[in-house]
């Protein structure tokens, strides 16, 4: 049978981590289930990639991942289909089937009923009412689930009523939602934690409900358990296991803020989820159980992402490049980005020009990494928006590094490096079948002889394939002589092409021993990039200049 893996998202609570644990071995007592193992993606072990690894040591390559969430939110939407990603990296040919998370369901609304009627000792419920906790999020969709769950447990059971309330980022609080019954005039109130497990955040509502309750002494306040580990929930877990392997997994996906445009939420469609942490999990930046957590940052932190915007056109940067620049709270732009992309920005987007950065004693790169790193903390998500790809000579290791250095979220997307992307708009294919079998991209930005140069130019005189040069206008000439003299034939084509993509995109050719005087004369002018080698011969569109 197909294995499953039960992918919880960890707590600092011993008494959660046990929970969940007693929770895996009665899914694996059960009968009708293949291989189960049980792991978190943060905060606790066992680490899902052990998890994982046991069940493909087993000789499970096909799974079912069923996320021990009770509402959509960001871990179930984000973090653990991200984790499980890096699984697949891990293990070539595993391939998995995402169960759809665990409520709203019957079988839990009936656990909590037992809970809140455990809390009552015997008291009437006409005359309680229900404060129904869930954890919260800034994703619409997961509150508007926790309202729906209280709804469904007011239903048919002769509560005087169920008000749903949030413990982090949603409103309405603990104190609010306790508030709000005692102005409807309850007396009674069973304040229920729609929670799995025991955990930072359940403790937190002991401790809010007992404060109100304290300044409020004409109330009868008391707080019911948590579903935890109990028949009903391993239940569930294997209805949820059948459905996913059934392929019957119904998504609820018509208010889904990463797919739907919400009031006041529009930063979030189409923006790529990462492993977070929670802001009320009590993590910060230090190490716990050996596994470290470089990967995650909460809702309220900013990020970097570092954009390769391609070659020119607007039209040529990547989708998930163009997703982060219309989430973007600040874009840091190079020269050499496509500029059209910035017109298409929303209005209130803060617009950093790199060229323009304040250079003060230190460099230019390191006040446009201390603007990257400044903005961040700010809590705002920046797009560094660099031409080309931002690892082809692009100093973009360099933010990438000063931006880990500050503790700040950085991701790499890459682009379409004029390197690669010149010789194609102009008709050269950099390799081709019985032509060229290797193309090297050099910088041209050092002459040859310069005592900081790392280009081994003989080397590469004696090479028989394509090289492409960059940042090469004001060096062509000496590096034409350099290669000729260490023995590349000097009737080897050239191309130079100036400004790639755009519409005034122009070709130059010229043998090698002539690319210093012909550029020259045509005023060849960055950005321009130089193909030399055989394949220069195989262009398709007719030279112009």
């Amino acid at each position: 049978m197909t294995g499953l893996v039960i992918v919880g998202h960890g707590t600092r609570s011993a008494a959660g981590v046990e929970q969940f644990a007693a929770l895996v071995e009665r899914v694996r007592g059960r009968g009708d289930v293949g291989d189960v193992e049980g792991g978190f993606i943060e905060l606790s072990r066992p680490p899902l990639t052990d998890a994982v690894g046991a069940l493909v040591a087993r000789g499970h390559l096909a799974l079912v991942a069923l996320p021990l969430v009770l509402t959509a939110a960001g871990h179930g939407k984000g973090d653990i289909p991200a984790a499980m990603a890096r699984e697949q990296e891990r293990h070539p040919g595993l391939s998995y089937r995402y169960g759809r998370p665990l409520g709203p369901h019957p079988l839990l609304h009936e656990a909590l009923e037992q809970r809140i009627d455990t809390a009552l000792v015997g008291a009437d419920r006409a005359g309680t009412w229900v404060a129904l906790i869930g954890r919260g999020s800034t994703d619409p969709d997961a509150n508007a689930e926790v309202a729906k769950v209280a709804r469904l447990l007011w239903e048919g059971r002769g509560y005087a009523g169920v008000e749903p309330g949030f413990i982090s980022l949603a409103q309405p609080s603990v104190p609010a939602v306790l508030e709000r019954l005692r102005r409807l005039g309850a007396r009674r109130i069973v304040v229920a934690p729609y929670f799995l497990f025991a955990g930072v955040l359940p403790d937190r509502i002991v401790a809010q409900s007992a404060e109100f309750a304290a300044a409020h002494p004409d109330l009868d306040v008391r707080v019911a358990e948590v579903i935890g580990d109990c028949d009903a929930l391993a239940d569930l877990v294997l209805q949820r296991y059948a459905e996913a392997l059934g392929g019957d997994i119904r998504m609820n996906c018509d208010t889904c803020a990463y797919r739907v445009l919400m009031p006041g939420f529009a930063d979030k469609v189409g923006r790529p989820q990462r492993p977070h942490d929670h802001p009320d999990d009590p993590v910060g930046h230090h190490h716990h159980h050996g596994h470290d957590h470089h990967h995650h940052h909460g809702h309220e932190h900013g990020s970097v992402a570092v954009v390769g915007g391609g070659p020119g056109p607007d039209d040529l940067i990547t989708v998930r490049g163009k997703a982060l620049l219309d989430a973007a709270d600040v874009v840091v732009v190079d020269r050499l980005a496509p500029q059209g992309l910035l017109a298409g920005l929303r209005p209130d987007v803060l617009v950093v020009d790199a060229a323009k950065v304040p250079r003060g004693p230190s460099m230019a790169q390191e006040a446009i990494n201390a603007a990257l790193v400044a903005h961040a903390r700010a809590g705002r998500r920046v797009v560094r928006l660099k031409g080309g790809d931002p690892y082809v000579f692009g100093r973009g290791h360099e933010e990438v590094q000063a931006c880990a250095a500050a503790g700040v979220p950085v991701t790499v997307v890459p682009g379409v490096s004029s390197a690669l992307a010149a010789p194609a708009l102009a008709g050269v294919p950099v390799t081709h079948r019985g032509v060229a079998h290797d193309v090297t991209v050099v910088s041209g930005h050092l002459p040859p002889g310069h005592p900081d140069s790392l280009v081994d130019w003989a080397a590469l005189a004696r090479a028989r394939g394509t090289v492409v040069l960059l940042m090469a206008v004001d060096t062509i000439a000496k590096i034409a002589t350099v290669l000729i003299e260490h023995g590349r034939a000097p009737e080897t084509p050239v191309l130079a092409v100036q400004d790639a993509g755009l519409p005034d995109q122009r070709s130059v050719p010229a043998r090698l021993d002539e690319i210093g005087a012909v550029a020259a004369r045509e005023g060849v002018c960055p950005p321009a990039v130089f193909v030399l080698g055989p394949v220069v011969a195989l262009a398709t569109t007719g030279p112009t200049g």
